[in-house]
């Protein structure tokens, strides 16, 4: 019954997480009792939720390379996340996660991997499993790598000034080879952005 459900729903909203649904102050959140969601997260994502739309994280966890954290540590955390989540009545549909990074030294976790965005490994996945209309879906996150991850992917993409992201539009906007279509206060901007629009 779910899975038909989802079928008949055709647009995706891509989520970053760190910066994006929760606080990113520490760096490589590996303690659950350090993972906070923003305020406004919940609020936002419902929204999403009632607009139809499927909801993803895409979020490179490079800690896991790194010997940082374990898989298991990241597990509790999106325990966690979700259950904070559904709590408040928002629900994320699938959790795409990248534990590569190339400089790690966690086999075999310590490789360039297409699943580290701004590579689309974690596109790819979601759009085969769920076959979502890419022209009708968003990419949102904090940082120019999820930008140029949801330009590459052919979503709308929404760049928010938390996290990362004013610094990223202050410092780095010159650089930037692929321009986001939209640059927001944070998530919950994103979402009545998106509702809005209708799409």
């Amino acid at each position: 019954m779910e899975k038909n459900r989802q079928n008949n729903r055709i647009k995706a909203v891509f989520l970053d997480r760190d910066g994006t649904i929760n606080i990113d102050k520490k760096g490589y959140v590996h303690d659950p009792d350090d993972f906070e969601l923003y305020p406004f997260s919940a609020q936002a994502i419902n929204i999403i939720n009632k607009l139809d739309y499927l909801v993803f994280v895409v979020t490179n966890q490079s800690g896991i390379a790194r010997a940082y954290y374990t898989l298991e540590d990241l597990k509790a955390i999106h325990l966690k996340m979700n259950k904070s989540l559904r709590e408040a009545g928002a629900r994320i549909d699938e959790i795409f996660f990248s534990p590569y990074h190339k400089e790690g030294s966690v086999e075999p976790f310590d490789i360039d991997h297409e699943d580290r965005k701004p590579g689309l490994g974690l596109f790819k996945k979601a759009f085969q499993k769920y076959h979502f209309e890419i022209k009708k879906s968003y990419m949102i996150g904090d940082k120019y790598t999820d930008i140029e991850f949801g330009k590459r992917a052919g979503l709308k993409t929404i760049l928010l000034l938390t996290g990362d992201g004013e610094n990223e539009f202050l410092n780095n906007r010159n650089n930037w080879i692929y321009k986001p279509d939209f640059i927001v206060k944070n998530l919950l901007a994103a979402a009545k952005l998106i509702s809005k629009f209708g799409e």
